[in-house]
């Protein structure tokens, strides 16, 4: 929770982009956080917050079940700023009428302004918006104004000055819409007239606040994997309990290339941070022999993980807490909500793939941060660049690297192919520039000539997306003769590969990972 900052809440009815539009809150240095349609109006005004924002849901206001909110909360006399569903819950709530379009509206609309307005202030007349709704609303409440309509005719964003509520039909918070941050600039700052106080070092210092106060005396364990997440939340909780927390990094047989080395040797020899190294190669890869389906594949890892740290700490006294570096975008794919329903992309195993008898409580500094603010955080923490700027890398491994059943084989030929990927990309400079760069291994085989003999092998697929924040990715525009360097040495040099391809799907409809 906020604490000696301004703190801009937002309400959330299940949309997609709900933390985007915290993230968008907190890029103007201002604090948000999410909170669900539950709450009610008292429980609000104990936070004083300065501003109040509705997301947009997948539901119609109008459905039986659809989320609603304390009508309260619109005579609180705190701005409020209601987005798509938002909007149209206002409208409703306030005796307006919203009923199913006739024409539905998603994706690029041209909205254009139809009065002056502190929402739009040194906005343009016209711009390109997002939209994503099949319903509008038919007739405003009393004392609400229209600000711009669509090409269509149909409201696009509405007020009432008296209340101090706005609304858009809209989403202003993703990239596609024209000058969205500063209509999200124009309400944070020019209506509800926050300060920009919030910064990693107050999201810091009142994390270890709260973390003192959450485990006290209380012993923890953290699952280190050398990533920046969970070397930033090792570091982080560090700070906090100090001895009381003890690092395991466990050795699945799932890593990449020489990742036990490196780890060994950053962590010795750089943070002197009190890491127990488990040899668990024959533990997981026994519990995967045979599977191959990737949901069952993320369960069985996720179990293995906590069974694997319950017995490593048997006869070091008791712990209490599992330290996790898990983000908001890993909560989102499997499908654990803050206010709305969500349908499950896929388990995370540190998510929805954990046991439910586990014994341990969760500790998650980072749960509703997002991957460039948790490197942001990592920098002030003082981690080196080289953790900061690691490319990510899943928990269960190259498990979802490898579609479909794992053998120690594909595990050499995949590991091999992926040394390639991220010693080429690094070399050419384009390792800070690109969000993932990775192999694939497929479970087919096809036919190839090489020294004048047929071959029969497998092909890689080579995986390298931009990216800000993993909600959203697109291939990376990869220099030709690079992937030709990539493709001949996988092929040269790694056994059983005679094919090598470049996935060009974006995210959606594709995910990052394969699995």
């Amino acid at each position: 929770m906020a604490s000696e900052k301004d703190l801009i809440a937002v309400i959330d009815f299940g949309s997609q982009y709900s933390q985007l539009i915290a993230r968008r809150v907190r890029e103007c240095s201002v604090y948000s956080e999410l909170f669900p349609p539950t709450i009610s109006a008292k429980e609000l005004a104990k936070l004083s917050p300065k501003g109040i924002i509705l997301s947009g849901g997948p539901n119609s206001v109008y459905d039986e079940d659809a989320p609603k909110m304390d009508p309260e909360i619109l005579n609180m006399g705190i701005p409020i700023l209601g987005i798509c569903y938002g909007m149209q819950l206002i409208s409703q709530q306030l005796g307006g009428h919203v009923e199913q379009g006739q024409k539905h509206e998603y994706g690029r609309t041209k909205i254009k302004f139809e009065s002056e307005n502190l929402l739009f202030k040194n906005v343009t007349n016209e711009i390109n918006v997002w939209m994503s709704h099949g319903d509008e609303v038919k007739v405003l409440p009393e004392g609400f104004c229209c600000l711009a309509i669509t090409e269509n005719k149909k409201l696009a964003s509405v007020c009432s000055p008296e209340k101090n509520i706005y609304a858009v039909q809209f989403h202003p918070e993703v990239a596609h819409t024209e000058q969205g941050q500063l209509i999200i600039r124009n309400f944070v700052f020019d209506i509800c007239k926050a300060k920009p106080t919030w910064s990693m070092v107050t999201f810091i210092q009142d994390s270890i606040s709260k973390i003192k106060e959450m485990v006290g005396d209380q012993k923890a364990i953290c699952a280190l994997s050398g990533g920046v997440d969970s070397s930033a939340a090792a570091v982080l909780v560090h700070k906090a309990i100090g001895d009381n927390l003890t690092c395991f990094y466990v050795d699945t047989g799932l890593m990449r290339k020489n990742e036990n080395r490196d780890i060994k040797r950053i962590f010795d020899e750089e943070f002197h941070l009190n890491v127990k190294f488990i040899d668990a190669r024959e533990r997981f890869l026994s519990k995967l022999e045979g599977v191959s389906d990737p949901e069952r594949k993320r369960k069985i890892i996720g179990e293995e993980f906590i069974r694997t740290f319950e017995d490593a700490i048997k006869g070091l006294g008791d712990f209490d807490w599992l330290v996790q570096g898990t983000l908001y975008p890993d909560v989102i794919e499997s499908a654990v909500s803050v206010g709305g329903k969500a349908v499950r992309i896929k388990s995370h195993h540190n998510v929805a793939g954990l046991p439910e008898d586990m014994k341990f409580k969760l500790l998650e500094p980072f749960r509703n941060l997002f991957k460039d603010e948790v490197r942001n955080l990592a920098l002030e923490l003082g981690l080196p660049e080289e953790i900061v700027y690691r490319h990510p890398f899943p928990g269960p491994g190259l498990a979802i690297r490898i579609v479909g059943e794992i053998t120690r084989e594909k595990l050499r030929i995949l590991r091999d192919a992926d040394a390639i990927v991220r010693e080429e990309i690094f070399n050419a400079g384009l390792y800070r520039d690109v969000w993932q760069a990775f192999a694939v291994l497929l479970p087919i085989k096809s036919v190839g000539v090489m020294g004048d003999r047929r071959t029969y092998s497998y092909p890689i697929v080579l995986r390298i997306v931009s990216s800000d924040d993993a909600m959203t990715a697109d291939w990376a525009r990869i220099p030709y003769d690079l992937l030709d360097r990539i493709a001949r040495r996988i092929v040269n040099e790694v056994d059983e590969v005679n094919r090598v391809v470049y996935d060009i799907s974006s995210k959606p409809p594709a995910t990052i990972e394969w699995e």
